[in-house]
């Protein structure tokens, strides 16, 4: 008895592959911001997580007056993300001791990148279904105001 062949696009069949691709995915990333596959863009700072895209109002300068306040909504989200993915920007800049102390403590991996090595890693570990989150500063530095809404 023979079945039927299954139907295929291609000759390759990922196997992981959900219908539902992972609801927040990063298209591409420019001075301008980060573009998500949706066409939105987040010119500022902004936090992955659970699904969902928070701007997130943060110091100008790097690690300059950042404390746990900036990261206190990983708290008290429920499940917290295994791992969340720090976008530095342009460059690599390791997060301050106390931010991964703070962060492991909650019982969450840190792993600093800078901000295109960040989305890209989450783009592929969210495909995974991983619990990842991240933490993205854009690569030109700028104001956020929380009167300016992302555009299209």
């Amino acid at each position: 008895m023979h079945a039927s062949p299954i139907p295929r696009v291609s000759s390759l069949t990922n196997i992981l592959a959900d219908e539902n691709p992972p609801p927040v995915q990063v298209k591409t990333i420019t001075n301008d911001g980060i573009q998500l596959l949706d066409g939105l863009v987040l010119p500022s700072a902004c936090i992955f997580l659970g699904g969902k895209v928070f701007l997130w109002d943060v110091p100008h300068k790097l690690w300059e007056g950042w404390g746990q306040e900036h990261f206190e909504i990983f708290e008290t989200v429920v499940p917290k993300p295994e791992i969340l993915l720090l976008g530095t920007g342009k460059t690599i800049s390791q997060a301050p001791p106390f931010l991964r102390k703070y962060l492991n403590q909650l019982g969450i991996q840190v792993d600093v990148m800078d901000t295109r090595n960040a989305c890209a890693t989450y783009n592929l570990l969210s495909e995974e279904g991983r619990r990842v989150a991240a933490a993205l500063l854009p690569l030109k530095p700028r104001s956020w105001s929380k009167l300016e809404a992302p555009r299209r």
